[in-house]
């Protein structure tokens, strides 16, 4: 039999032969399991106990003696659908922390890190972008908040004026739950774009890159940024902000094309 489609699922060698005895010798001690399945009698038990957490695998206890059944060979499937369950929220998790994970590993980068504080220091960071980038080029940022106070709006608003004027382009990615009233306004300045997030994931932090820059920028409970110089750094969140920008649900689109009339073929 060929046994690699449990290896996909997720079942190790000793697993899936202790599972396939089973199924031979029907309900068992662990004797005729070992000399069926050749496992090592030393971890026959341990074998036994994982299939038991995977639900693959039943024991009862009959006149002192524990007693192994197999379960069900449909049950492979449900495993996999919950196995598939919980990948995907591992996935979550981890894209969760990724920009922790990355962070880090950029600080023990070489490279040259500076702190600035309150939203002043923010605009401050950013507006090295003026500096850095010529006209055509472009900054993106990821993880833009919901909820910011009405100080920052105002400030974005005529920001947004100066960057199109200096004919920079930029990229938005912000928060589910943001306001389509501000999607909609930031698509309205020339050379910009923004989205949602299509994952239900908020990030602690947002993310802001240009040119060999990376900010890293916390709005709550302090207003912080940490702003980064290096280009491979910079260049690595780039790569994990456009992977969620072609997930992203793009707003500009259905508020442009809403009220629009309906073409009907002659």
């Amino acid at each position: 039999m060929d046994t690699s489609p449990l290896h996909d699922a997720g079942l190790t060698d000793g697993e899936i032969k202790v599972y396939l005895a089973l199924l031979e010798v029907g309900s068992s001690t662990s004797g005729p399991i070992v000399e069926r399945s050749g496992v090592a009698k030393s971890i026959v038990y341990l074998l036994l106990e994982r299939l038991m957490q995977k639900g693959l695998v039943s024991c009862i206890v009959k006149e002192k003696t524990k007693r192994f059944q197999a379960a069900q060979p449909t049950k492979l499937l449900e495993y996999i659908d919950e196995r598939g369950e919980r990948l995907q929220e591992n996935r979550r998790e981890v894209e969760r922390i990724l920009p922790q994970l990355m962070l880090a590993q950029a600080m023990a980068r070489k490279s040259e890190a500076r702190m600035y504080f309150g939203f002043r220091g923010i605009r401050t960071a950013h507006e090295h972008c003026y500096e850095k980038l010529k006209r055509g080029e472009e900054y993106v940022f990821l993880g833009i908040p919901a909820e910011q106070p009405h100080e920052q709006h105002l400030y974005w608003q005529r920001d947004h004026v100066r960057r199109a004027a200096a004919g920079i382009r930029c990229r938005l990615l912000f928060n589910a739950g943001t306001d389509p009233a501000t999607i909609a306004n930031r698509n309205s300045y020339r050379g910009c774009e923004a989205k949602l997030m299509s994952s239900d994931i908020v990030t602690p932090a947002q993310l802001e890159m240009f040119a060999d820059t990376t900010l890293v920028i916390l709005q709550s409970p302090e207003a912080v940024c940490v702003e980064i110089v290096n280009p491979h750094i910079a260049d690595s969140f780039k790569a994990y902000f456009d992977e969620y920008w072609k997930r992203g649900r793009e707003k500009k689109r259905k508020i442009e094309e809403k009220g629009k009339p309906t073409r009907r073929r002659a």
